[in-house]
């Protein structure tokens, strides 16, 4: 696997190789035509952005010479010199002397010395003649760049909407190749199972290299947040000192365009609503400036960016308090939930806990479109806070959305998929170890409470009516074992009541067409080897759909 390093340098490479063919282009035409101001602009740019990079990348020699070049085609933009005499020659040897410059950094060997070139070039610079005029070529010279190959750079510019159809492509075969393998098994021909297992290893390859060529770093969406961070500070006030970390995490380029939005809703609410002003922390024995880290790291499958603060802290009775007066809860249900379940509050639609509107308030203000875009994109949201202390939120993202793990369960003799973000354990529960709470069916899984439902009454719910009380009188008395999937959202378990359990295994998710996109218990549909349709259920869905209707 390729260092970053080694990553930068090749993308260094390729921008370069690209700036010298247009720099030697763009010298021509202006050689041609010295009043050519389009060429004359694109020159003085591209100095300037081969500058900037070889800096980047502690290439100095090649920086300085660009970075005078630069000055000169400044001048020559400003007419303070036209582009004849001495300069034309000399400017084509600083561009030859670049493009040695970047092949040495591709060979990995040192670069000619430049200092004469450099020396020359404050000459012109200084509006005098150089003091060495560009050398004649020895033969040496001529045969070498006679037989100098044309060069090419190892790596190429992809639109993403052509990586997202390859990727669809790969999502067809994928799903036609476990059916092969499924047919495979069921004839038993030894030579045709012996094809299809070669078959599961080259698309199971080609589908990861795929996936792995449209994985970006982190850092492409952190290091946009230091401006962020700055302006919100001076709109409100406040000292902040942000740290950034896990840059180059590699994560999906959708999933980071899908969360833009949450993650600058989460930052800007951090540090407006999160961190005290100066005299506050100063006050309460804190530094006077906020702390305010953004990072992303890895667990298990999973990239997980965590945004953290050393403020105030969510206040979770006036939190509670809020939801009451705003009729988000009802006070009996306010009453009976945990502090985590306070506070997901803050991400109910319209919910904030900023006393005036501003163009930048509360926590809370559009923290719903935080949920919204973790739910689209089947990953979970976690929320930890000290009062006085602060408060870190965790998004739970996949690495890629193409591909998911998910576990198929049976119900009424049809299989569905759940993903395996949201699943939580699965049980075999004797009755005796369920019992019965204010009508509800209840269980205790790692020392907590967890509600049990048969998910045949979600999926089979009409209207807006409430879902039938349980009781104990409806178990059957026999000795049955009742197979229990544990899911997760928002801080939330629910114990799912399925008929049984199938296996584990990654699919191909696809969107529902009109009108079935309109259920929203279901995330998409995707294809099992057996060629049987299979829905997949989405856990949020189903979470807030129990929570509307439970008795």
């Amino acid at each position: 696997m390729k260092s970053r390093d080694q990553e930068y340098r090749e993308l260094f490479m390729a921008e370069a190789l690209e700036y010298y063919d247009a720099m030697s282009r763009h010298l021509s035409e202006l050689e041609r035509n010295p009043q050519d101001t389009p060429a004359l602009n694109e020159l003085f740019r591209l100095m300037h952005n081969l500058k900037a990079n070889a800096r980047a990348m502690g290439f100095m020699d090649m920086g300085e010479v660009a970075h005078k070049m630069e000055t000169l085609f400044g001048q020559i933009r400003g007419q303070e010199r036209t582009f004849t005499g001495s300069l034309v020659p000399l400017t084509f040897g600083a561009v030859d002397t670049l493009g040695g410059m970047i092949r040495a950094v591709g060979a990995g060997q040192e670069s000619a010395d430049a200092h004469t070139l450099l020396d020359n070039l404050e000459l012109l610079i200084q509006g005098k003649e150089p003091a060495q005029a560009a050398p004649e070529q020895t033969t040496e010279e001529a045969d070498a760049d006679a037989g100098r190959k044309l060069e090419l750079s190892d790596l190429v510019y992809i639109p993403v909407k052509k990586l997202d159809k390859l990727l669809n492509l790969v999502g067809e075969l994928v799903i036609d190749r476990d059916r092969i393998l499924t047919l495979a098994a069921e004839l038993g021909n030894a030579a045709l199972q012996t094809t299809a297992q070669h078959l599961f290893r080259i698309s199971d390859d080609l589908q990861y290299s795929v996936m792995d060529v449209r994985l970006v770093g982190a850092g492409v969406l952190l290091n946009k947040f230091p401006r962020v961070v700055r302006d919100v500070a001076a709109a409100e006030n406040k000292q902040v000192e942000l740290t950034l970390s896990g840059q180059d995490v590699q994560i999906d380029r959708n999933v980071l365009q899908l969360i833009t939005d949450a993650l600058l809703h989460i930052v800007r609410n951090g540090v407006s609503h999160g961190l005290e002003d100066a005299a506050t922390r100063v006050a309460a024995g804190k530094p006077a400036a906020g702390r305010l880290q953004i990072s992303a790291l890895t667990e298990r499958d999973d990239v997980l960016i965590q945004v953290q603060d050393d403020g105030r802290g969510i206040d979770t009775e006036a939190v509670r308090k809020k939801a009451i007066r705003k009729n988000v809860v009802t006070a009996e249900a306010a009453a009976l939930l945990d502090e985590e379940g306070v506070w997901m509050l803050l991400f109910e639609p319209g919910f904030s806990m900023a006393e005036t509107i501003t163009d930048i308030s509360g926590r809370g203000v559009g923290l719903d479109v935080v949920k919204l875009a973790i739910d689209s994109l089947g990953g979970r949201l976690r929320v930890s806070s000290e009062l006085g202390k602060g408060t870190t939120f965790t998004l739970v993202l996949p690495t890629s959305i193409a591909v998911k793990g998910a576990l198929l369960i049976e119900l009424d003799a049809r299989a569905y998929a759940v993903p395996l973000l949201h699943t939580d354990t699965v049980l075999a529960l004797p009755a005796d170890e369920i019992f019965a709470v204010g009508g509800l069916l209840m269980t205790r899984v790692q020392e907590e409470n967890v509600p049990l439902v048969p998910l045949r009454q979600l999926l089979y719910a009409e209207g807006d009516e409430p879902l039938p009380r349980a009781t104990r009188a409806d178990l059957p008395p026999h000795e049955t074992l009742y197979q229990v999937l544990v899911v997760s959202y928002g801080n939330r378990r629910l114990g799912l009541i399925v008929d049984r359990f199938l296996r584990q295994q990654s699919i191909v998710v696809k969107p529902l067409s009109k009108p079935l996109d309109t259920i929203d218990l279901f995330g998409g549909v995707t294809l099992l080897g057996s060629g049987q349709l299979c829905l997949v259920l989405d856990v949020p869905a189903l979470t807030r759909l129990f929570l509307t209707k439970r008795p």
